[in-house]
């Protein structure tokens, strides 16, 4: 017995492969969001940010996990710097202040988790 699979609301099919990379295309001078998943259990989102654009320090109430899935940024997390490149993960720790800057253009996927 074959079930019909249904696109979800951010466009992606179920049961198929997706390059994240590829979802999202660079604007310049700015930052684009797309929201894959959304709901109680928290949110995924992809992001693209175009040279010389980030966030500015905030804190968030939920642990949150950077992927980067092309080029490289800066994150300041609690006062700390560090670089992260394509391929890899830094966890952003609740209500510890975080930034986002990147003299090139990236992309990363954000996961926060609530609970």
């Amino acid at each position: 017995m074959s079930e019909t699979i249904k696109k979800d609301s951010a466009g992606l099919t179920p049961a198929e492969t997706h390059r994240l990379d590829k979802l999202l295309d660079y604007v310049p001078g700015s930052i684009v969001s797309r929201t894959l998943v959304q709901n109680k259990a928290g949110t995924v989102t992809l992001f693209s940010f175009d040279a010389g654009q980030g966030l500015s320090e905030h804190s968030a109430p939920y642990d949150a996990m950077v992927q980067v899935l092309d080029g490289e940024t800066e994150l300041t997390i609690g006062g700390k710097k560090l670089t992260a490149h394509t391929g890899e993960t830094v966890i952003m720790p609740a209500n510890i202040p975080h930034a986002i800057s990147s003299e090139k253009r990236f992309k990363m996927l954000l996961t926060m988790i609530r609970g």
